[in-house]
């Protein structure tokens, strides 16, 4: 986990322990459901912890406030995120049962009450977030409509939508006719792993919502 701590610096002990933890325990869970590819495990901390706090760069959920995580997945960008921000409220949703039933008892088991996961479809969700976080679920085009309306109304200019995302994001930004501000993480992590990824934010009144 040294390379959290690198990189965040201001992390208490309490949460260091808690990313040691969930190390342990996503390890566990990968081995019976593969939550990530198993090529992947070895670089835990680096490739999936790490890149989803890559958010964290970009923004700071403020305490209160309430983030809606779409195709969680293994609980992947949520788990991490709600580590880092105890003061915040994280649901996090994924159409996968035994997914979510393993990012149940991961945050049971780390004892994070800031954390709620539920199997459901984005579409299906019917609650308001202030923020919304995925990791590379599908192209924008397709995936803003499903989350387009789960925005609260009072927003500020950091509410909406935070992507992590690969490659030459140009082509598929246009497609998506969407106000999108493209962050790249390799200016925040040295890692090679990182020379290619963003987070892409398209705030809730990109499309005149």
């Amino acid at each position: 986990m040294d390379i959290l701590a690198r990189y965040f610096p201001d992390l208490t002990d309490h949460q260091k322990r808690h990313f040691a933890q969930l190390e342990t325990e996503f390890r566990s869970w990968n081995e019976r459901l593969n939550l990530v590819a198993r090529t992947d495990v070895d670089n835990l901390a680096e490739r999936h912890f790490l890149h989803s706090l890559g958010i964290a760069k970009v923004v700071q959920f403020p305490a209160g406030s309430s983030v809606l995580d779409v195709g969680t997945g293994g609980g992947l960008p949520g788990l991490p995120l709600a580590i880092l921000f105890p003061e915040v409220k994280f649901h996090l949703v994924d159409s996968i049962g035994k997914k979510i039933r393993a990012v149940q008892e991961m945050a049971h088991t780390l004892g994070l009450h800031n954390l709620t996961a539920e199997q459901t479809r984005a579409e299906q969700v019917r609650a308001k977030y202030d923020y919304v976080v995925s990791r590379a679920v599908a192209r924008l085009a397709t995936f803003h409509p499903w989350i387009a309306h789960r925005y609260k109304s009072q927003g500020d200019a950091t509410t909406g939508l935070y992507y992590l995302k690969g490659g030459d994001l140009t082509e598929e930004i246009e497609e998506s006719g969407l106000i999108a501000h493209v962050h790249n993480l390799s200016d925040y992590f040295q890692e090679e792993f990182f020379e290619t990824k963003k987070v892409v934010f398209v705030p809730t009144t990109s499309d005149g919502r």
